[in-house]
């Protein structure tokens, strides 16, 4: 190679030196440079998008809380035992026992009630009054269309 590159007078070896150098250059640019840079500018619009989806979260995330605050502050406040006897009137069905316990929850009895009222009642409590139904225990009964269950009740919050 050195051999071959003494043959040239020393000006095209100065273009020679010139040309191997803008060459090098070219290919550093194509090779390091371009794909650093586009790799970059996606890494850019990521991370915008990231920051647009965290913005809309923490908007959710506070709207939440308001919302629980609100919540949390009305049905403090109601009784939950006279909740559930109301409700119960409203859907006819029989309560056969109401026994509170120690963590503010109310576990209720029903026996011989219609199934369908009893879905309605479950729905009530949780979407209409905002209780929280913490278990269920169905079982059947003789009749057609008639259950025995055991719900477990507490406040939202």
């Amino acid at each position: 190679m050195k051999a071959w590159f003494a043959q040239f007078n020393q000006r095209e070896q100065l273009s020679l030196l010139a040309l191997a150098l803008a060459l090098a250059l070219y290919l550093l640019y194509q090779l390091v440079w371009s794909p650093l840079d586009e790799r970059r500018d996606q890494l850019a619009l990521q991370n915008r998008g990231v920051a647009e989806s965290l913005q809309r979260v923490d908007v959710m995330v506070s709207e939440l809380v308001q919302l629980r605050d609100s919540d949390t502050r009305v049905t403090t406040r109601r009784n939950l035992t006279s909740l559930v006897n109301q409700s119960t009137s409203r859907r006819e069905l029989q309560v056969n026992r109401l026994q509170p316990n120690s963590s503010g929850e109310l576990q209720v009895r029903l026996e011989s009630a219609s199934f369908d009222d009893l879905l309605a009642w479950l729905h009530d409590l949780e979407y209409r009054e905002g209780l929280l139904v913490r278990e269920v225990s169905i079982t059947q009964t003789g009749a057609v269309g008639r259950v025995n269950a055991t719900v477990r009740v507490a406040q939202a919050g």
